[in-house]
């Protein structure tokens, strides 16, 4: 009696496993793509405050700045320029 309960159990754990990761693999992906355009955006960060520093610009490098540059991109940080000009 013991083999079929032990069959039962292995399979119930493996089909919850298999649920498990079906239901957490949409928002990993979102969270690895995230993760992705903010490192581009800090590369950005740096690449224009490396730039920037001949012209007196600069703008802060943090998650907040990095994650509106690697998500919007060049636009994201024209926007993060204008305003900090402008504010």
């Amino acid at each position: 009696m013991e083999t079929p309960a032990t069959i039962a159990v292995i399979a119930a754990c493996a089909l919850l496993i298999w649920l498990l990761v079906a239901i957490l693999k949409t928002p990993m992906k979102l969270i690895l793509k995230l993760l992705l355009n903010m490192l581009c955006g800090f590369v950005m960060l740096f690449v224009f405050n490396f730039i920037g520093g001949f012209f007196d610009l600069s703008l802060g490098v943090n998650a907040t700045n990095a994650l509106v540059a690697g998500v919007l991109g060049i636009p994201g940080l024209v926007l993060l320029i204008l305003l900090q000009t402008f504010l």
